[in-house]
């Protein structure tokens, strides 16, 4: 079973650059910002004393812009885990229309949050996503 966690965004007028749309750095924020959003949301506060996330890999694609106004939702879930990672995906979308902006698959790390080191994923996490 997946779990999808849907994060909305508000675009400000920082997100916009000279092109007058969304800058595609702000994009990438917007993912790191729904998959933190997500872990927050279903990890314990035990969990989330215990583990540490850190991206190994970054993939976006971006199909059309956002600009300033656009109602913005992230779609985010976990498609699979393996060792000690795990890869997400999150759609970019207009959060009235469905058109979407962009999509990214990241590759995280999980870490033990005191050693710094990497640490299998076991059921306690599993079983949240």
């Amino acid at each position: 079973m997946t779990t999808t966690y849907i994060h909305p965004i508000t675009v400000t007028p920082d997100d916009i650059d000279e092109m007058n749309h969304v800058n595609n750095v702000v994009y990438l924020r917007w993912v790191q910002d729904a998959a933190a959003a997500h872990w927050d949301a279903v990890a314990s506060t035990e969990m989330k004393s215990k583990y540490a996330w850190v991206v190994l890999r970054h993939e976006i694609d971006y199909k059309s812009p956002a600009l300033l106004g656009d109602p913005v939702k992230a779609e985010t879930w976990v498609s699979s885990r393996e060792g000690v990672r795990s890869v997400r995906h999150v759609k970019l979308m207009h959060a009235h229309t469905g058109v979407l902006f962009a999509e990214a698959v990241t590759t995280w790390c999980l870490l033990d949050a005191i050693t710094k080191r990497p640490r299998r994923i076991e059921s306690d996490i599993t079983s949240i996503f």
